[in-house]
């Protein structure tokens, strides 16, 4: 059953919805938080050393065992190069990282999705537990909010809209990505950004202002403001989850989606036919 827009902006909680002169009823909106994963396990120590044999006494042969693989050393962003890779090159690169110590626990790593020749790039903090199995981004609770935040836009994942992270791997318990993983992560995103070309980044959470613009002020001190990466316009608004868990806030993203929209005609404009 397809929902009018009007239904769509009362599902992402978003009321009472503004007209010129009107009031509009509101609707309170009630969404099921994500249940947390359970905290990963925790590899095992090493078996110690065997004590040297004597000399003069032969050890007999031990059947050969797997020693517990080393620990990928994290070395940020140095550990990746990725200059002039094509889509495929990329995705065969990320598939098999192992440039920070996320890739241990992950079943996969999660790419991004959507349309290759976007106007909209929506950047998210790392993959979740749902979106660990499936290996596609924002596909839990969060992702169905999001769904709907596009919806209410007119526009929809796959459809002049690319959707990708800060991380590629999911941090282990959902936890937020460290600050050397989103670096050791930065130049796959970085190559995204360059091949999609994207005419507005939306970035959602602090995770993903910290991975692009390498700020750490709050994201309530830089909604609403008119940042650039690479001569590209970005927008700061709240991530998904975060508005599953504080409701009223809702109606503040939808503000900062409503700017991020002006943002893009203003930039579209001299593009447009007369």
């Amino acid at each position: 059953m397809s929902l009018s827009r009007e239904q769509m902006l009362v599902e992402m909680g978003v009321a009472p919805l503004w007209v010129l002169r009107d009031q509009a009823r509101q609707q309170p909106a009630s969404v099921a938080p994500e249940v947390p994963a359970a905290a990963e396990p925790v590899l095992g120590a090493e078996l110690p050393a065997l004590a040297p044999k004597p000399a003069s006494v032969q050890a007999p042969p031990v059947a050969a065992t797997e020693a517990p693989r080393p620990r990928p050393v994290m070395v940020p962003g140095s550990a990746v190069t990725v200059d002039g890779l094509d889509w495929p090159e990329l995705k065969t690169q990320v598939a098999g990282c192992r440039a920070c110590g996320l890739c241990e626990q992950r079943r996969q790593a999660v790419f991004g999705v959507g349309d290759e020749n976007p106007d909209w790039l929506f950047i998210g903090e790392g993959p979740g537990a749902d979106e660990d199995v499936q290996g596609e981004p924002f596909v839990g609770q969060a992702g169905k909010l999001l769904d709907n935040m596009l919806a209410a836009l007119d526009i929809s994942r796959g459809n002049k809209v690319y959707i990708a992270n800060a991380v590629k791997c999911r941090p282990p318990g959902n936890r937020t990505p460290e600050a050397a993983e989103m670096a050791a992560c930065w130049p796959y995103l970085e190559r995204q950004i360059a091949l999609l070309k994207p005419k507005i980044i939306v970035l959602l959470g602090k995770a993903a202002v910290h991975a692009v613009l390498h700020d750490d002020k709050s994201l309530a001190s830089m909604r609403g403001k008119p940042f650039e990466y690479a001569g590209i316009p970005v927008v700061v608004t709240y991530h998904p989850a975060y508005l599953l868990r504080n409701l009223p806030d809702k109606s503040k993203a939808w503000e900062d989606l409503l700017f991020a929209r002006r943002t893009l005609r203003e930039r579209m404009a001299p593009e447009l036919p007369f």
